[in-house]
């Protein structure tokens, strides 16, 4: 057990800007945009209740399409890990900048709201629907997927095909 190790970040919050979509050289879209999240705490000194809000920076790579969707306000779901990564100011001084790079995100919106157009077919009479970033696949020669896709058994099985 001791080998193991999870890197594991679920948020649930209101996006703090919009999305921000920029291109690496080799043309590799990455979206950057923040995430507040909130939670109640007791004051000791006065007893009273106050809200606190924490600010994540999220990072999502090869979804330029998302980004449209991701606008300041908006409630989403992310999924994802956490990593850390240094780089030098321009004075030279080494920084350290930590992000949620996201595998997973959904935009929790009602209909009108954002996603595709209320007039839009594909988006149905549902009252909420979420918008969702579909799981990638890497690219032949790309480094290993961090997260294994469940294999799918069919549903050809039953009763008889247990062994016990």
């Amino acid at each position: 057990m001791a080998n193991r190790s999870v890197n594991k970040v679920i948020l649930l919050g209101h996006l703090g800007r919009d999305a921000e979509t920029r291109f690496t050289p080799s043309g590799v879209s990455i979206s950057r945009f923040s995430v507040a999240t909130n939670r109640r705490v007791k004051d000791s000194t006065t007893g009273e209740w106050k809200d606190e809000t924490d600010w994540h920076n999220v990072v999502v790579w090869r979804q330029e399409n998302l980004a449209q969707y991701l606008t300041k306000g908006k409630q989403v779901y992310v999924e994802g890990r956490l990593q850390t990564r240094s780089y030098e100011d321009k004075d030279g001084q080494k920084k350290y900048s930590t992000e949620v790079v996201a595998e997973d995100l959904i935009l929790l919106t009602s209909r009108g709201e954002a996603g595709p157009s209320a007039g839009d077919e594909s988006w149905g009479e549902a009252s909420s629907r979420p918008v969702s970033m579909p799981r990638q696949r890497p690219a032949a020669g790309s480094a290993p997927a961090s997260r294994q896709e469940e294999p799918d058994f069919g549903g050809g099985i039953s009763d008889e095909d247990v062994p016990f």
